[in-house]
């Protein structure tokens, strides 16, 4: 009997020859699967698996973050600009460190991201407990800071024996790169567990080339679709982000110009077509157009390809105003396809819209509809011009801002936002000049991703600038990674929108009947303070300049755009301007209250809830 070949290895040396070992192939090309890992050391990460990744270093480069939730959050925008192609890894020490990358995990679960997160453990053996940074169960001493990860990840798992990795490393990337399943994968990693030394089979370690699935749709269900579409009058097609992930928009925009349909997009879907195209029929939703959510109060069939339909999309479920609309959905995950008594095509976004296209045959959408599509949008673009049009108005609206950028920045050039109230400006007035080129993080809705994502989209993308759009409350949450761009030289363009305070919250809170409190800076307990972000981020190394007006900000960005460091721009905002088109949106409000603004609210609010299309 011929010996099995094995490599006797620690676990965390086993762990990272393992991951060095995974490719891809992206654009005709074979590369790493795992790009790099951005890592905090500490007790629990530092002893051994720190020495097993400076060995690989110059195969899996490693990147040292600031906090480790913004460094996660870098990985999590990595795989989305990289349309989850690649895939970065997160490793914290136990305890604080572990816990501070949990938001970041939520976000690349809520996204379906592709997340590998490495967090140090206490000790398998338990002898040394309670150790530093331990946080203790009294009825369950099995349990640590890291169990915290199971409601946020896809796939989690626990090492404590060396030999687990053989069969659990395996299926964890499977998960990462199922786009039914996609999402973050966790790895507690008990610090005695991580020296361990074991005999692995060499078969383990074989260089192994990965390919993304491509699930077609079933042929039944395909007819189906197809005849339900083929006796709409209205139909509406709806792109979300599983259209990007599939690389779907060359196929969506055949599609849509063939057979004649508007399409919407989604907040994740958006840029899926450019601005120009003629089926064009802007996003869609909370922070929608007028134009777009128009059309799906009368569409008699939604046609939703690669969306989870999140409230924000479908206005809860208020934007379809006809009763007898049909849904028909083409997904990878059965989960999203199947939501809303859907007519279900469990399909690849790609793969979906070539054969549903085929079935269709030589079908159009009626004429007269397709008129009423481009009217609507004619004037939701009349609405932009002149919300984002060129303007002296000091200090300009956040749409000004963002029309203002959109008119000099180059066709290449990726726009990145999060939270706030710079999601429904963006997702409204930006017209995108190439597919792909926006990130606006909102399946989490993430303050303070958008610096840290900014870093991670630029570490994915070759060409063109990043631009991020950010709030000074989200400024003010997450901003180390500036730092991490400057020693990276991932130079990003940085606008800060400093409208002081969360206005967009404020907006919200009023609109619903309360009172303006704890959300401006005036609201606020204390003295108002005037934060000079860019002195701020001098400090930590970045170029930048303030400026007043949008003339002004345009000039700051043409010198920004020459930079070789990453640059910031401050520029102050109006805290109450804002973009109309919205759609309604489903939130509490109290039934009883003392305040007459609130009662009036909660009576608009339930004449607005009778539109709601029953779920399931």
């Amino acid at each position: 009997m011929t010996r099995m070949k094995t490599h006797k290895l620690t676990m965390a040396e086993a762990l990272v020859k393992y991951l060095c070992a995974q490719f891809i192939e992206v654009d005709g090309k074979t590369v790493p699967l795992f790009a790099g890992v951005f890592a905090i050391f500490g007790h629990g990460n530092v002893t051994c698996l720190g020495p097993a990744l400076h060995a690989a270093r110059r195969r899996l480069p490693t990147w040292r973050g600031q906090n480790e939730q913004s460094m996660a959050l870098a990985a999590a925008a990595f795989a989305k600009a990289s349309r989850r192609r690649r895939i970065m890894v997160a490793t914290s020490s136990i305890g604080p460190g572990a816990a501070n990358m949990v938001t970041a995990a939520a976000v690349a679960h809520a996204n379906r991201l592709p997340l590998l997160l490495l967090a140090g453990d206490t000790f398998a053996g338990r002898i040394p407990d309670p150790v530093l940074q331990q946080v203790e169960h009294f009825h369950d001493p099995t349990l640590t800071v890291n169990d915290a990860f199971k409601a946020v990840t896809r796939y989690w798992d626990r090492v404590v024996r060396p030999e687990q990795i053989i069969s659990s490393l395996p299926q964890a990337v499977a998960v990462m790169l199922d786009p039914a399943s996609c999402g973050p994968a966790f790895f507690a990693l008990p610090q005695d567990v991580q020296a361990e030394a074991y005999d692995y089979p060499a078969e383990f370690f074989v260089r192994t080339l990965h390919h993304i699935p491509k699930p077609r749709p079933e042929k039944s269900r395909l007819r189906e679709a197809a005849e339900v579409l083929r006796a709409a009058k209205k139909p509406l097609l709806i792109a979300g982000g599983g259209v990007h992930y599939a690389l779907a928009t060359r196929r969506l925009a055949a599609f849509a110009k063939k057979h004649g349909v508007p399409v919407a997009e989604t907040v994740a879907g958006r840029a899926a077509l450019v601005h120009e195209h003629p089926q064009n029929a802007g996003p869609i939703g909370v922070i929608g157009s007028s134009s777009a959510n128009a059309l799906a109060f009368d569409a008699d069939v939604v046609l939703a390809v690669g969306t989870r339909l999140q409230d924000f999309t479908t206005g809860s479920w208020s934007v379809f105003g006809n009763r007898a609309m049909r849904l028909v959905t083409v997904n990878t995950a059965r989960w999203d396809a199947r939501k809303h008594r859907a007519l279900a095509v469990v399909a690849d976004a790609d793969a979906g819209l070539q054969e549903l296209s085929g079935a269709l045959g030589n079908w159009r959408a009626p004429a007269a509809w397709g008129k009423k599509a481009a009217a609507e949008y004619r004037k939701w673009n009349a609405t932009v011009d002149r919300h984002s049009g060129p303007t002296d108005a000091v200090p300009p609206s956040y749409a000004q801002v963002v029309g203002a950028i959109n008119r000099v920045c180059a066709r290449d050039d990726f726009v990145l936002t999060a939270a706030g109230g710079l999601p429904g400006e963006l997702n409204k007035n930006w017209r995108a000049k190439t597919p792909g080129t926006f990130d606006c993080e909102f399946g989490f809705s993430c303050m303070g991703y958008e610096i840290a994502g900014g870093l991670g989209a630029k570490m994915a993308r070759a060409d063109g600038e990043v631009i991020v759009l950010v709030g000074d409350g989200s400024y003010l949450m997450l901003n180390s990674e500036i730092v991490s761009a400057v020693m990276t030289a991932h130079k990003l363009i940085i606008i800060v929108c400093d409208n002081a305070g969360y206005a967009v919250i404020n907006r919200l809170q009023k609109y619903k009947g309360g009172a303006s409190f704890n959300n401006l800076f005036a609201d606020c307990r204390g003295q108002p303070v005037a934060v000079d972000f860019v002195a701020h981020a001098k400090s930590m190394g970045a170029a930048g300049e303030a400026v007043a007006t949008v003339d002004e900000l345009q000039l700051a960005f043409a010198r920004a755009k020459k930079s070789a460091r990453t640059y910031i721009i401050s520029i102050r905002v109006h805290p109450h301007q804002w973009t109309p088109g919205d759609a309604w949106w489903d939130v509490g409000v109290p039934q009883v209250n003392a305040r007459p603004q609130i009662r009036a609210a909660k009576q608009d609010h339930e004449q607005n809830r009778r539109r709601q299309r029953a779920g399931i």
